[in-house]
């Protein structure tokens, strides 16, 4: 019944895979310049520079990787919660090959130094056409994912009247939805200042507003990247772990938060940018709090799902249901300790949401710990966790050592302590991010007594990473033959037809989701296309 879907999502998973190990390697080479251990020079003509290492670490890991995992991924979801095919296999299939061409295009100038532009590409930097060319075909495929989704949503609809969505189908749908919406703000950018920029037909471009088209999708990609491992969370460990989801309503809720609230967040990366007025500056740092909200839904709904499934397993008093948690199971561990990692970057965003605390610590070395405590740890380790049931289920093959899978998690989340630490206490004493540390003449002695630990943390998570890699790998082409299991998704305490029914009519919140964007973008972007200038020659700077 399933057999194109989950050939698909073998395919997203084997490529997005492939790029985390990849990006990896160049996370590690990252890791140990820190130390003053620069590689780059042994490895010529390869890696070009630190900045080159640096462009592919990003694009990888934080474009690729996630991206890919996540049509995967979400793919998979859909079709077993709805259990019918996608409505287009065409589609699906045209979708997919999209993303792969524009995957190829963009790795060539990635992969031979004719695109060290960074993950941000932010103009007047300039790249090949091909990189920007090929990055927005990518985008493109999403939104063909999205237009399928939305079709089998239809077609199950048509069938079900007057029933709620299967809550893991919803989350996948509002996530690719949110994602369509955020993701304007680059393909704007892309189609009308960089790939003319690169073709050579805009021979000076705006850097403000090139920032502020990229932000308006920038962060909302943060969402992108976590809302599927919400989904996990939310539909699946609660039943791996033995227990029930605590509260379908408040699950929808929190998803229909992010829905709204997730876009106009952007200029919060920019309060240190000229030429956009403070009170719009204001507006979105009291969005980006309110955003917060549904995560703290979603932190209370997981945890007291978790805590059903700990006493449900025999747990008592305050927190020992704790323990009776199924510690030994790669995929629940893997996600259990995603969870305690996000709780700290959760705690470290808010200080980068802030109007005045963020100017302590913008453009640091805290930037980086935060953001590899988000898509590196919450993010990552989640997806790890998903694909140790997800791939054996995929391929008919057994997991290929269960102990390496049970050691794995545990290695990624010390060397993440680790490293994640180093990083915010070096940002709090000024190291910049972007730079080059172990060639700087300027490394004060605080920071050399803490630099070390950086390439400690990068080591040890690359260590895990390797372990990972090969175990997947083996799992897929190696392991003995089983029969594939049946998803099973968690119940909930408080179930679907407890939820009100406005939370399944989409039209409401698309029409308040684009008002909240008009209203917190609209003037800002409306003054920068009357007033910016376009005079800043593009540059290639390696």
């Amino acid at each position: 019944m399933f057999a194109q879907e989950d050939r698909l999502s073998g395919a997203y998973l084997g490529i997005a895979i492939a790029a985390l190990a990849v990006g990896g390697l160049m996370g590690l080479f990252q890791a140990l310049d820190h130390a003053g251990l620069s590689v780059y020079a042994d490895i010529y003509p390869w890696i070009r520079s630190y900045y080159h290492g640096l462009t592919i670490h990003g694009v990888l890991l934080v474009l690729v990787w996630t991206t890919f995992f996540i049509c995967g991924f979400l793919t998979f979801i859909t079709t077993r919660a709805y259990n019918r095919p996608l409505a287009s296999s065409r589609l699906s299939l045209g979708a997919f090959w999209v993303m792969v061409v524009g995957l190829l295009l963009a790795a060539w100038p990635l992969l031979t130094n004719d695109a060290t532009v960074m993950f941000t590409f932010y103009p007047p930097l300039n790249a090949h056409p091909a990189f920007y060319i090929g990055l927005t075909l990518v985008v493109v495929g999403t939104w063909l994912v999205t237009l399928n989704l939305v079709l089998t949503y239809r077609a199950w609809r048509a069938e079900h009247p007057g029933e709620r969505t299967p809550l893991a189908a919803f989350m996948a749908l509002v996530t690719f939805v949110m994602w369509t919406i955020a993701s304007l703000g680059v393909a704007v950018e892309m189609l009308f200042l960089t790939i003319p920029m690169s073709l050579g037909l805009l021979g000076t471009t705006d850097p403000l507003l090139a920032r502020t088209l990229f932000w308006f999708t920038g962060h909302p990609i943060v969402y992108f990247w976590l809302l599927p491992a919400y989904v996990s969370w939310y539909t699946l460990v609660p039943r791996q772990a033995g227990g029930r989801l605590f509260s379908d309503p408040m699950a929808r809720t929190a998803f229909i938060l992010f829905l709204l609230l997730s876009t106009p967040v952007g200029l919060h990366h920019q309060f240190t940018d000229p030429g956009i007025s403070p009170n719009w500056k204001l507006v979105h740092a009291f969005v980006t709090f309110a955003v917060f909200f549904p995560s703290l839904l979603t932190f209370f709904n997981v945890v007291a799902s978790l805590e059903d499934a700990g006493r449900a397993r025999g747990g008592t008093g305050c927190l020992g249901w704790i323990m009776r948690l199924p510690w030994g199971d790669p995929s629940v561990v893997a996600q259990l300790l995603a969870m305690i990692l996000f709780a700290f970057g959760g705690i470290s965003g808010l200080v980068n949401a802030s109007y005045e605390v963020n100017l302590a610590v913008h453009n640091t070395a805290w930037v980086v710990g935060h953001f590899h405590l988000t898509v590196g740890a919450a993010v990552t380790l989640t997806y790890m966790g998903v694909t140790y049931w997800l791939v054996p289920l995929l391929s008919g093959r057994r997991l290929w050592s269960r102990l390496l899978a049970q050691v794995q998690p545990w290695l990624w989340f010390v060397g993440m302590a680790i490293f994640s630490n180093a990083l915010h206490r070096l940002g709090l004493l000024d190291m910049p991010r972007r730079t080059q540390i172990g060639l700087a003449l300027y490394v004060l002695p605080e920071w050399k007594e803490i630099l070390p630990l950086v390439a400690v943390g990068g080591v040890i998570m690359f260590v895990s990473g390797v372990i990972y890699v090969l175990n997947i790998a083996l799992t897929a082409l190696r392991a003995p033959a089983q029969a594939a299991a049946p998803v099973e998704f968690a119940t909930a305490v408080a179930g679907p037809d407890q939820s009100s029914a406005l939370l399944d009519r989409w039209r409401p919140w698309l029409a308040v989701a684009a008002i909240f964007v008009v209203i917190a973008y609209g003037p800002v972007l409306v003054d920068l296309l009357v007033n910016t200038p376009l005079n800043v020659p593009a540059k290639r700077v390696w």
